[in-house]
């Protein structure tokens, strides 16, 4: 697309909307952990392991250091898998993503999968009049398998309809709508908000309402034109939403691009999620999309959500509720200078600089943790470390992967390779969350330094393996794949994407 033209009214419309499941998505991620103890006693009420007057009495408020009583273990159990389900969810959804978004198109696709959202809503908003423990669990099951839906449909859509000038401040409004829906959750959860024994079912149940907006808002956006066009062969169609995203201009040059792409799709057989992992052409492309996503859940920057308000309860700070919420202001924050700085600054150097920031945060981090005890001033070094951990990871990490996946690939093997990141980034989430509070125990103080040396190898990575996607097509990019993978010099000729296509469906 034409990158000279200004950023329209339609095409901001189509992103916001896009880009409302990603805030339904974040929201979904946060909301579970404020209201942890409230929901942990009506789900003993539900199994019968709580009397109904100690949730009157057993009333926990924020700030009171006074210990609850310990959790019955049916309801840990139940508490565990209403936190996991939702990965696992996405986990088995993301492989649908190529599929949904090509059988009906992305908006009609996005329109579909909110049906969803809606009935995860419904489950979670009415828990009070059925089992408690199963209602939740069934709307965690759903939600994440919208999630996961949801999580590649959206930077799929954005990447597609976005000029070339603006595909990475486009496509990071995918992380800032996640962050802001973590942030809201946070809020709304306060205890004497909504995360409170009469109405946590109806912040669980908000985890829908983006979906009810987005349904509204969709039927007014534009089907992405390469959809159109490349997939459903309707040039006066794909015309038409181009220049509803540009407004008038001639046409011809972006028709031009795409039918060079589809003529090239034409002579492949589809790429499956099968043949892209086999295909050779692609390797380098799907090794780079899978490590960057996997830098992005190893980081630790789940860990740190669940530590920091430990951190800031040893710190002293008497309402860690506040301090946390106070991290989630700085994601969001360092996520819209992200948005501001990915198109200027490049994915690759944005990357390097967040890897390398949280590898030394981590190391300062773990300093604080073993000498918080020793000297009153390392509390301030940790506190430090936690906010600048999380500024590091939303400047790079945490936005980018999200859509270069899109970037890395052209339109035939993208639904594929889309796919197969989400599935690893779900995958990676829910072992980091299942498994951190054991390696915790394990290591204690020291728990840190496992992600610094994750870190530190991500950083390595980026610097040899991943190439600058910034303004570049997708033949291009592809380019730079093809000529690290032959040997060959940066002079020499390069093998064009048809080729690599062809290579693709041969393997």
């Amino acid at each position: 697309m034409d990158s000279g033209k200004q950023l329209t009214g339609t095409l901001v419309l189509a992103v916001f909307t896009a880009v409302l499941g990603s805030l339904q998505y974040g929201y979904s991620l946060g909301v579970i952990n404020a209201p942890q103890k409230v929901i942990e006693r009506h789900y003993g009420r539900s199994l019968g392991v709580v009397p109904d007057d100690d949730l009157a009495s057993n009333r926990i408020v924020l700030g009171n250091t006074t210990e609850p009583e310990e959790v019955h273990p049916s309801v840990v159990m139940y508490w565990s898998l209403s936190v996991a389900i939702f990965s696992v969810g996405g986990i088995f959804s993301s492989f649908l993503v190529g599929f949904v978004a090509d059988f009906r198109g992305r908006i009609k696709g996005m329109l579909v999968v909110n049906v969803l959202a809606i009935a995860a809503g419904l489950l979670m908003g009415l828990a009070k009049m059925g089992k408690a423990h199963i209602m939740v669990l069934s709307g965690r099951a759903v939600m994440g398998f919208y999630c996961g839906l949801s999580s590649g449909l959206v930077p799929m859509y954005v990447g597609e309809i976005s000029p070339v000038a603006y595909r990475g401040a486009l496509g990071t409004l995918h992380q800032l709508a996640i962050v802001t829906g973590i942030l809201l959750s946070q809020v709304i959860g306060l205890d004497f908000l909504l995360g409170n024994d009469d109405y946590w079912p109806l912040l669980l149940g908000l985890s829908g309402a983006p979906a009810i907006l987005q349904t509204l808002l969709l039927p007014l956006c534009p089907e992405s034109p390469r959809y159109l066009y490349i997939k459903q062969g309707k040039e006066q169609e794909a015309c038409k939403s181009l220049k509803r995203f540009k407004g008038e201009y001639d046409t011809s040059k972006d028709i031009a691009e795409m039918k060079a792409e589809k003529d090239e799709l034409m002579k492949e057989r589809p790429v499956t999620i099968l043949g892209l992992l086999r295909s050779s052409a692609h390797r380098q492309q799907l090794f780079v999309a899978l490590m960057m996503h996997l830098s992005q859940q190893f980081s630790g920057i789940n860990a740190i959500f669940y530590y920091s308000t430990a951190i800031f309860y040893k710190a002293g700070v008497t309402q860690p509720v506040y301090a946390t919420i106070g991290v989630g202001v700085i994601n969001l924050v360092f996520t819209m200078v992200s948005v501001a700085m990915v198109d200027r600054a490049g994915r690759r150097t944005l990357t390097l600089i967040g890897l390398a920031g949280m590898c030394l945060c981590a190391i300062a981090m773990t300093v604080g943790l073993v000498y918080l005890h020793t000297y009153s001033w390392m509390s301030i070094v940790s506190m430090a470390a936690i906010f600048l951990f999380v500024s590091f990871f939303e400047i790079g990490p945490g936005p980018i992967p999200w859509f270069i996946v899109a970037e890395l690939f052209s339109q035939g093997p993208r639904p594929a390779a889309i796919a197969l990141a989400g599935c690893c980034n779900w995958t990676s989430n829910f072992i980091v969350g299942m498994f951190f509070p054991y390696v915790e125990v394990l290591l204690g103080n020291y728990v840190f330094i496992l992600f610094a040396g994750f870190l530190s190898i991500f950083t390595l990575f980026t610097y040899f393996r991943v190439p600058e996607t910034k303004g570049k097509t997708f033949e291009e990019i592809a380019a730079v794949f093809q000529r690290k993978r032959k040997g060959s010099p940066a002079g020499a000729s390069v093998t064009t994407e048809l080729e690599q296509l062809k290579s693709s469906a041969e393997a």
